[in-house]
């Protein structure tokens, strides 16, 4: 396993500086884009382990509407209040009792918030080194600006 080289902020020029916090900036995005994405499917989840709840024998061969796709649904009727179909992933789907297929989801919805709080610790890192690369990025111009006047008040005076 390769090891990570450790640069110190200081030792970079602006340009550098420059490339780095563009590269913070993508990585942050990403991982802000997956977070939500992750937090979308956890909801899914639960809404899942919700349904699976509300099924049971006042509800049998009540009208309901079945989910072809996300926005098209088609009239059916509620059969089996003991069996449901669980899409386990990749386009494949088991049948499964209420029971399983509540502890199938509930899995999964801890399965999606441990990624979520590793992605959570993630992203604080990040936001804190790019809060100290803009720190550095500041002082550095600050430096260079009083370079700037300094060699300006010395050129006036030659």
């Amino acid at each position: 396993m390769a090891q990570q080289q450790r640069i110190e902020l200081q030792d970079l020029d602006l340009n550098q500086l420059v490339e780095v916090k563009k590269q913070l900036e993508d990585e942050l995005s990403h991982l802000t884009s997956s977070f939500g994405q992750l937090k979308q499917a956890q909801n899914r989840f639960a809404d899942c382990i919700d349904s699976c709840k509300s099924i049971n024998d006042a509800n049998k061969d009540k009208a309901i509407l079945v989910p072809l796709t996300s926005s098209l649904y088609v009239p059916g009727k509620l059969a089996n209040v003991e069996k449901v179909i669980v899409d386990i992933g990749t386009g494949y789907y088991v049948e499964k009792s209420t029971e399983d297929a509540i502890k199938f989801y509930t899995t999964k919805v801890d399965f999606v918030k441990e990624n979520l709080d590793k992605i959570q610790t993630t992203v604080s890192q990040k936001q804190g080194n790019l809060r100290s690369l803009v720190d550095v990025m500041q002082y550095k111009l600050q430096l260079q600006q009083q370079e700037q006047k300094a060699a300006a008040t010395t050129a006036v005076k030659a």
